[in-house]
């Protein structure tokens, strides 16, 4: 896809309604969670190995099938760019998609994974959805349009980051040692770890939804591609968040990134870049 410019940073305002759009999101979701559920803890699932060595069910095609027969319907002259299909139409409106982030829990059924669907618009994600239908939750948010959840109640509720404004009272998820180990950077994990209050690796996309809620104040990560990322920007930037690459930069090609709730992003910025 097209990235956004530096001077077009993710939290950037947009001039329209993005209400159609997003009321589609959620329909794309619960088409995507029709298909990946049918399949989940199945004990005859077809799984294969991809060129990269990652794994793939029949689950992660069937739903990504289901998504883009939706947006073939009802949204012909938009892009796409799922993990499974690749890229076909136009960047400049460009539904990017990945249909089952984690497969790995998907497959040994375990139910922590997520399908992500984002609207992406001259590069800069503006619509999100994140569901995780095996613990009956989703995510949802657009530019200018707040970030929400569903409640055990029925109801939606508004997201908002936390007012944590100490690195030093703050909780972090780092997702794996073995991503910062392969990125070069322990030294800089270590820094982190040592400065915050408490840490965990919570893993894929639950720990930006937490950050979104309040719950966390960072989350970051390496060798991320496009899919796995955009759907969590607008979540996590429409709750009061910052989301930007591990550098800083508002990129979603970089194969990073770094999320927070905003207070705290320079300082965690300045922790893991000056040793």
């Amino acid at each position: 896809m097209t990235s956004p410019s530096a001077a077009t940073p993710f939290d950037a305002p947009y001039e329209g309604d993005l209400r159609a759009e997003l009321e589609f999101a959620l329909r794309l979701a619960d088409a995507a969670d029709e298909a990946s559920m049918s399949r989940f803890d199945a004990p005859d699932l077809e799984v294969a190995t991809k060129a990269d060595a990652s794994h793939v069910t029949e689950a992660d095609l069937a739903t990504e099938r289901a998504i883009r027969a939706l947006l073939e319907a009802e949204r012909p002259d938009d892009g796409v760019f799922g993990e499974e299909y690749g890229i076909t139409g136009s960047t400049q409106r460009q539904w990017i998609i990945d249909p089952i982030d984690g497969t790995a829990n998907y497959l040994k059924g375990i139910p922590m994974w997520t399908t992500l669907i984002a609207l992406a618009i001259d590069g800069v994600p503006r619509v999100g959805v994140a569901s995780q239908p095996a613990i009956g939750r989703r995510w949802w948010a657009a530019t200018g349009l707040g970030a929400w959840t569903n409640t055990p109640a029925g109801e939606p509720r508004r997201l908002s980051v936390s007012s944590v404004d100490s690195v030093a009272d703050s909780s972090v998820s780092f997702q794996s040692i073995g991503q910062w180990r392969d990125a070069g950077e322990l030294d800089a994990l270590e820094r982190l770890t040592a400065a915050v209050w408490r840490d965990r690796g919570y893993g894929d996309a639950w720990p930006y939804m937490l950050l979104a809620e309040g719950r966390l104040e960072f989350v970051a990560e390496f060798g991320v591609k496009e899919y796995d990322i955009a759907a969590l920007v607008p979540i996590v930037t429409e709750a009061g968040g910052r989301f930007t690459s591990y550098t800083g930069a508002d990129s979603l090609s970089e194969r990073s990134s770094l999320a927070t709730n905003r207070l705290l992003h320079d300082a965690y910025l300045t922790l893991l870049h000056s040793p």
